[in-house]
């Protein structure tokens, strides 16, 4: 009976052990592979003068989308015509800080309410219903990262976006992010947005098109001012809606602002019955 009682408990001790041991193991493999990567981004660590002050960068997501092309022919001609922010209507920042991320301007890069609302959400759809990132995230995304959801690029995105909001202004963060976010296929920033959808420069956009457009955002490529599915115009309605009730300081700008639309010109998206004047294709 003793000798059975010492056997097994000198097995339970080798077991403990192993599992010790492999965690140690663990745990310096872990140790490494951080040490490597901080060096990785050290040495991929982006010039913030540069890009504080500087043209707005052409993203990431814009290069693979000229790689693409350049295989595939059939792809519409990439679209992109960066313009400064005081070219774009107050009423279309607003939009799409209200239909994107309310608390832009009182968050340093991460919202965690959005987060746990954006988790909430899933857990009760059952499915990757919303991501919670606000635009500081989605601009790092778009200009240094990839789509992809690995936990690696998510840490990278968590480090330059901290990176990014300790060496740009809000006002410059939000400038990249509406020439670089993608609004359709091969259709890249608000100028070049309004010019492939209504033929018209972004100035001249009135407050129902801004509101379409950040409508646009979460999926673009499927549902946008063309397609005009059953989740596009829900989700083109109800940011109208925050629009009409919270304009801030895009109040007076909204006030007769239709006016700068024709009154003869329909709400069709260009590509319908008359085509748009082509902004610049690289």
């Amino acid at each position: 009976m003793f000798w059975s009682r010492y056997r097994a408990g000198n097995g339970l001790g080798a077991r403990l052990g192993r599992l010790i041991a492999l965690l140690h193991l663990g745990f310096r493999l872990l140790l490494i592979l951080l040490i490597v990567d901080l060096f990785y981004l050290a040495v991929t660590w982006p010039d913030w003068k540069q890009i504080a002050a500087g043209p707005v960068p052409k993203s990431g997501f814009i290069g693979d989308y000229q790689r693409e092309h350049r295989e595939h022919r059939d792809l519409p001609p990439l679209r992109w015509q960066p313009v400064p922010l005081s070219a774009v209507p107050k009423y279309l920042i607003r939009a799409v800080i209200l239909a994107e991320d309310s608390r832009f301007y009182e968050h340093s890069g991460f919202d965690l309410i959005a987060f746990k609302e954006a988790m909430d959400l899933n857990f009760t759809e059952g499915r990757l219903a919303a991501g919670g990132s606000t635009l500081s995230q989605q601009t790092v995304k778009n200009l240094f990262l990839s789509s992809s959801r690995n936990p690696l690029r998510k840490w990278h995105e968590l480090i330059l976006t901290w990176g990014m909001e300790q060496n740009l202004s809000k006002h410059r963060i939000l400038e990249i992010y509406l020439n670089v976010a993608e609004f359709g296929q091969g259709i890249y920033g608000v100028q070049a947005a309004a010019q492939a959808y209504w033929g018209v420069n972004v100035e001249r956009l009135s407050p129902t098109r801004a509101a379409e457009l950040a409508a646009t955002l979460p999926s673009p490529v499927k549902n946008n001012p063309v397609t005009r599915t059953q989740s596009f115009d829900k989700r083109y309605q109800r940011v109208l809606r925050l629009l009409t009730l919270y304009p801030g300081d895009a109040a007076d700008a909204m006030t007769g602002a239709d006016a700068l639309v024709p009154a003869s010109e329909d709400r069709s998206p260009a590509g319908g019955e008359r085509a748009a004047p082509e902004t610049t294709q690289i």
